[in-house]
């Protein structure tokens, strides 16, 4: 029996290792924290990322948002606009006052999108151990709202990958790692740093007019590696101009999301999707100050945004 016993336990010591990929484990920052990679913001890094600002040329990242944009299957967007008037259809008061209500109805993983940790987790446990249960209420999480995420004002790193690879867009399934990565930084002249915001430029962009199915079915973009290197040097964000950041058809079928569930769920490094990094690409800039403060819509898991590169 004690025989049995001590296989039963060489086994399990075995398993732990391939169990614990597979797992939310608990965040470096404390047992208590929602801000994950967030923690590496600092005056320091804000002050740094200031200095960058040369020629004061703002760029706008985010894509237009309507009905028309390039959405996962399910999710959609509209909006109803009203006159204000009275009530009885006259202008308002002697000054005859005027205008117009709207109201937007529209999923918010749509257009260019920041992912909260309450978005995507590994069986049902998100970021810092925290299961669904605990946060998930059908009219707003009560935990990982995306109202919650701290203002950003830092470095950006923008690595053009089509450029890397001597193409004008990769092609779908194209997956880049540390070894690409560190190659795009190194011709950029850039070493990415704690934290920083870095962002892809593919080139994959181009189809979300001409060919929004496909831009949303197939696309390149990081693959695990990749995502678990740029965690481990402190970035607080990631992003790139494809609709999930990273590579579809994914490097392993059985493991979908990989990404997302190692920057969410594992390291606390948020990620934004549907990037417009075209100009920036086409004027060669690879370091930025980026500044985004999402709209604070309680409890929502997603947000649509619009980051600031300036230059």
């Amino acid at each position: 029996m004690m025989r049995l016993l001590k296989f039963g336990l060489a086994l399990a010591a075995l398993a732990a290792p391939a169990l614990a990929q597979n797992a939310a484990a608990p965040s470096k920052y404390g047992a208590d924290d929602t801000h994950g990679a967030m923690n590496n913001l600092s005056p320091d890094e804000t002050l740094a990322a200031a200095r960058l600002v040369k020629t004061g040329k703002v760029y706008a990242l985010g894509i237009v948002t309507g009905p028309d944009s390039p959405v996962w299957p399910g999710r959609s967007y509209s909006v109803a606009v009203m006159g204000i008037d009275d009530g009885g259809g006259a202008p308002i008061g002697k000054g005859k006052a005027t205008g117009h209500d709207d109201v937007l109805m529209t999923f918010v993983g749509i257009g260019t999108q920041l992912d909260g940790f309450g978005h995507i987790g590994i069986d049902r446990v998100h970021y810092n151990g925290v299961h669904a249960r605990d946060f998930y209420r059908p009219n707003g999480v009560t935990k990982f709202g995306t109202e919650s995420i701290r203002p950003t004002a830092t470095r950006g790193v923008l690595l053009d990958m089509a450029k890397h690879y001597g193409v004008d867009q990769l092609k779908p399934g194209t997956a880049f790692n540390r070894a690409e990565i560190e190659a795009a930084a190194k011709a950029a002249k850039v070493v990415i740093r704690k934290g920083d915001v870095v962002l892809f430029h593919t080139g994959w962009m181009k189809l979300a007019k001409t060919d929004p199915k496909q831009f949303i079915s197939v696309q390149p973009g990081l693959g695990k590696e990749g995502a678990e290197y740029l965690a481990s040097l402190g970035v607080v964000m990631v992003g790139a101009d494809t609709a999930a950041l990273e590579a579809i058809p994914f490097e392993n079928p059985e493991y979908p999301f990989i990404v997302h569930q190692t920057l969410l769920t594992k390291t606390g490094v948020h990620i934004l999707e549907n990037v417009n990094t075209a100009d920036l690409a086409a004027d060669g800039a690879t370091e930025f100050m980026f500044v985004l403060g999402q709209p604070r819509f309680q409890g929502t898991v997603q947000a649509v945004v619009n980051p600031i590169a300036i230059r």
